[in-house]
């Protein structure tokens, strides 16, 4: 080990492993366990899908019994090991096995390192292996042209920065607060989700009665509904075909031809503009005066645009006057409706325009197809409340995705810059102990 900048000291990865025979393994020739010895409970196995970048995967779940375990014992691992991939994507990266089971054992294309936590912290070595100069020097060292691997020989000359032991346990503190928000705010974001989903179907099938209540399912309240071509439907309510509750516009593309129809201008919208859940305020391409010309121009806001060609049956709503090729077809809404409600009544009924599509030798919707589709309407003042019910739920989506988002990027630098010492840690060992100056002893 040579100093290096900031305290930190950089590692052989096999002087970080536990000082005893077998520290650092990986697992068992292919002959050695073969598939039909799994079972369906016992010693789980680590495989190279259950290793993420930086995190386990608990899917793919394969055991082998305790008498097979017993016979590649030395192969085990156990939770609080480092279960390291000796295959992309990416090569070497690693996870911390986790507490799921009592007993483990690696497979053949994986590596299970148990680190001497009396000089190093776990936590923050699987960290420096996932970060950018030991996974760069990693993949230096491997083999292979289509997908690299690295064997464990290798693998043990790669090198990581390491701090002091007091160090590498509060930068891992960090990290470990950072990612129990991001996990948290995953999760918040995964159950906003299902309770749109859940809440698009209810208020669309069943609406909000006078006294702002959600009506009671038609199972229970037969006579609020009536049948209709979409099933049952609130009696206040009409099944309406697209002509009848807007102009449907046809889009179009200006001349290639023509370099001066392209440019700044209006947004030129394609399927590929179109995200779900997300109003369109722009697009991959513009067009310019001229290209306008060539076009027909939608509203300046709460245009409905769906695919009718590739990938048919995305929706999309516009905030921005703009335009779109013919791969869309957008729906301008009359003025008695909720552009909103509308969009949402869309995409909920969109398996008519994929099923109309079906039909077709080349998949594609024409005009009159698209006009023809069915879908709900509730009287205006009912539209705008559904739809501003749908539009708070959306919004608080957002704001969730977004700041999961930004902690994802703030892990990202704060962790380039903690591993590499380029920002100290010192200030928060404050306090006596160990100095930070001190080395891994």
């Amino acid at each position: 080990m040579s100093k290096v900048v900031n305290d930190h000291m950089r590692v052989l990865l096999r002087d970080i492993a536990e000082p005893t025979d077998g520290a650092f393994v990986d697992g068992p020739f292919g002959s050695n366990l073969k598939s039909d010895e799994y079972v369906e409970s016992g010693v789980r196995l680590i495989q190279l899908q259950n290793i993420g970048d930086g995190y386990w995967k608990d899917d793919n779940k394969k055991f082998i019994n305790a008498v097979k375990f017993r016979s590649l014992a030395r192969h085990g691992a156990i939770p609080g090991d480092i279960a390291i991939a000796k295959m992309a994507d990416p090569v070497a990266r690693a996870c911390i096995v986790p507490r799921g089971q009592e007993q483990y054992v690696v497979v053949a294309d994986c590596i299970r390192l148990r680190v001497d936590e009396t000089r190093f912290d776990p936590r923050y070595i699987v960290r420096a292996i996932n970060g950018h100069g030991t996974r760069t020097e990693a993949e230096r060292k491997s083999i292979g042209s289509t997908r690299i691997r690295i064997n464990l020989g290798t693998l043990k000359t790669v090198s990581c920065l390491v701090p002091p032991l007091r160090q590498q346990q509060a930068i891992a503190g960090i990290l470990d607060t950072l990612d129990t928000t991001i996990r948290q705010t995953e999760a918040i974001i995964e159950k906003l989700k299902q309770v749109k989903q859940g809440l698009v179907h209810d208020l669309l099938t069943r609406g909000i009665d006078a006294n702002g209540e959600l009506r009671p399912p038609p199972c229970k309240a037969p006579h609020l509904y009536k049948d209709s071509p979409l099933g049952w439907i609130p009696r206040e309510w009409e099944a309406l075909h697209l002509r009848d509750v807007g102009e449907s516009v046809t889009g179009s593309t200006p001349p290639s031809v023509d370099p001066l129809a392209w440019g700044v201008g209006w947004p030129f919208i394609t399927p590929v503009d179109v995200l779900e859940d997300h109003n369109i305020e722009s697009a991959e391409r513009s067009v310019s005066n001229r290209g306008a010309s060539y076009v027909r121009m939608l509203p300046p806001k709460a245009t409905l645009v769906v695919c009718i060609g590739s990938t048919i049956g995305k929706v999309g709503i516009t905030a921005v006057e703009a335009c779109t090729n013919q791969q869309i077809n957008a729906l301008v809404p009359s003025k008695n409706m909720a552009p909103e409600f509308v969009y949402l009544a869309v995409q909920m009924h969109v398996e008519q325009l994929r099923a109309m599509a079906g039909l077709q030798a080349v998949p594609i919707v024409n005009k009159t197809s698209f006009a023809s589709i069915v879908i709900p309407i509730a009287s205006l003042a009912e539209q705008t409340e559904i739809a501003g019910r749908i539009a708070a739920i959306s919004a608080r989506l957002r704001q969730e995705s977004a700041s999961a988002t930004k902690m994802r990027a703030l892990k990202s630098g704060l962790m380039d810059d903690l591993l590499t010492g380029r920002v100290r840690v010192t200030p928060l060992l404050q306090g006596g102990g160990q100095s930070p100056s001190e080395g891994n002893t």
